[in-house]
């Protein structure tokens, strides 16, 4: 089984809503401990989190559909870099699982930004 989901975010209306606050409550609420840390080191923290944002919707969008409940908490959707700075999709337990619920065993994701867009793919195999 393969499905797919995509995302686009424009990166200065996540800066809006980011606002002054770099603790803001959507930045706590929205992003996990880990992607919180590595935005910080981020040279555009804003872009950072755009990219990782849209990875959570199109994780969403290609494994939402499959499964009972249809929703989930963004912040169970990681997504950091490998050594080699491409991105990749934490799977913990919680993920595995709802993986598992909609016969899937791989997420497969791509990242991209061009001028104000972070666009993100991701394949559920």
């Amino acid at each position: 089984m393969l499905s797919i989901g995509v995302d686009m975010v424009d990166t200065e209306e996540l800066r809006r809503q980011l606002g002054p606050e770099e603790n803001g409550a959507f930045f706590r609420r929205t992003f996990t401990r880990a992607e919180q840390e590595a935005a910080r080191r981020a040279k555009d923290m804003a872009e950072y989190l755009a990219t990782r944002f849209a990875v959570k919707e199109a994780v969403f969008k290609a494994l939402g559909k499959h499964t009972r409940d249809k929703v989930f908490d963004f912040r169970r959707v990681e997504t950091l870099n490998a050594p080699d700075g491409s991105p990749y999709v934490v799977v913990d337990d919680f993920l595995r699982a709802l993986m598992a619920e909609g016969g899937f065993t791989d997420l497969a994701v791509s990242i991209t930004t061009e001028g104000p867009y972070a666009v993100a793919f991701v394949v559920a195999t």
